[in-house]
């Protein structure tokens, strides 16, 4: 089995996209990626967007060889969308590169909302109904029944979470969980897994409590004691703070605990965090998100040099 995972924030971006390759299948999950739109009154960073850029490319990329597409749930920074911003990965993009594609997708969150209706936008775009499979086993796969988004009964829905077996491997992607609900977090372990990649908790927002700290830090060392390897990132290292909160639980475990970076062999690039110090190191020329959105930047030109 080999994991690869494309785009999360310690690689520079919103999400948790994912590809999974086994003898005969290759695995897309949560094919999308965003940039946070405004933090403290800021539009992404040029160097976020080339960042950004370069992730949607090698998603779409991965989508044309894709043998099956999983869908954890239908926030803009995990799938395609009918009404993607400039920094978000558009559908009519992958059209092509999905046709003819297993997908797997987590029902609809009710009281149907706006992002609930992505699933029927997804539909009616690749024309076709697409399965629900959440609490099903499909051969190497099994789908998770709904857990909540980040702690139960947050109002932020509910995600579905992954397991793939290739021989004695096992990998769980456990989406959006932020490890605050003991529940999911027991799933994860009755499925006995080998490598899990969760999000950690959005230490950034200030709605987090103390409690809830304490309760993402017992859960990751209650995975970290029966996991070989344990990646969590996403909403988790949109915060330098959560990199240290990370870094403190890997010395804590002895245990292999690591960020998305660390597991890809790459640099560290927490851009959502950095975003400030960004613009202040390499200011951003007056009406150049609106160029860019108008088609009239060439994101290439804005490579960072190696």
């Amino acid at each position: 089995m080999q994991i690869e995972i494309i785009g999360t924030e310690s690689l520079g971006v919103r999400g948790l996209c994912t590809v999974v390759t086994t003898p005969d299948r290759h695995i897309v999950i949560d094919p999308g990626v965003a940039l946070g739109y405004q933090r403290r009154g800021k539009r992404p960073h040029p160097l976020q967007v080339y960042v950004g850029a370069q992730v949607r490319r090698t998603i779409i990329a991965s989508l044309e060889t894709a043998t099956d597409i999983v869908i954890s749930h239908y926030h803009g920074d995990h799938i395609p969308l009918v009404d993607a911003n400039p920094y978000q990965l558009d559908v009519r993009s992958v059209v092509e590169a999905c046709r003819g594609t297993r997908f797997w997708c987590k029902s609809p969150d009710y009281p149907l909302d706006k992002i609930s209706l992505r699933y029927n936008d997804l539909s009616r775009v690749l024309g076709r109904t697409l399965p629900v499979v959440e609490d099903t086993n499909v051969g190497v796969m099994m789908f998770s029944k709904l857990q909540p988004h980040g702690a139960a009964g947050s109002g932020l829905g509910t995600v579905m979470m992954t397991r793939i077996a290739d021989g004695d491997h096992v990998f769980v992607h456990a989406s959006d969980l932020q490890l605050l609900d003991d529940g999911a977090v027991s799933q994860v372990l009755e499925w006995k897994p080998d490598t899990v990649l969760v999000s950690g908790p959005p230490l950034y927002l200030p709605r987090i409590t103390i409690d809830q700290k304490h309760e993402a830090r017992r859960n990751a060392l209650r995975l970290a004691q029966h996991v070989g390897t344990l990646i969590i990132d996403h909403h988790l290292l949109r915060s330098e703070a959560g990199c240290r909160w990370l870094d403190d639980l890997a010395a804590a475990s002895g245990n292999r605990i690591m960020c998305a970076a660390d597991y890809m062999g790459r640099q560290r690039l927490l851009l959502e965090a950095w975003r400030d110090r960004l613009y202040r190191e390499m200011p951003v020329p007056e009406g150049w998100h609106e160029a860019y959105a108008k088609g009239e930047i060439d994101i290439d030109d804005y490579r960072p040099p190696h």
